[in-house]
């Protein structure tokens, strides 16, 4: 499960994570953000212990996004040792994500 996340917790949680983690940028509004809903649920499964899953809600959080340049929502940066290392924008294919994160865990 992606768990909700703050900007007071973000530097904590994400970028001193010592996995990697996949960010959600997302609002309860967003019907493509719903839409991947289940995808990112079924992929925190399959990666739990390897990946770490955090979901932002931009209406609720503006200074990450902001710092990220997240301009369009649903937005997901993977991260790894602080940096971020994958961006993508908008629905996605569960095996595509899947790729993406285990690129990142190469």
């Amino acid at each position: 499960m992606a768990t909700p996340l703050t900007d007071a917790e973000f530097q904590a949680k994400v970028l001193k994570s010592p996995i990697p983690v996949l960010v959600d940028f997302w609002a309860p509004w967003c019907g493509p953000c719903k839409a991947m809903l289940p995808v990112i649920e079924e992929l925190a499964k399959d990666f739990e212990g390897r990946v770490a899953f955090f979901k932002v809600n931009v209406d609720e959080n503006s200074e990450t996004p902001a710092q990220y340049n997240v301009m369009s929502i649903p937005t997901f940066i993977i991260f790894r040792n602080g940096e971020a290392k994958d961006t993508f924008i908008g629905t996605k294919p569960k095996e595509d994500i899947a790729t993406r994160l285990n690129a990142v865990l190469q």
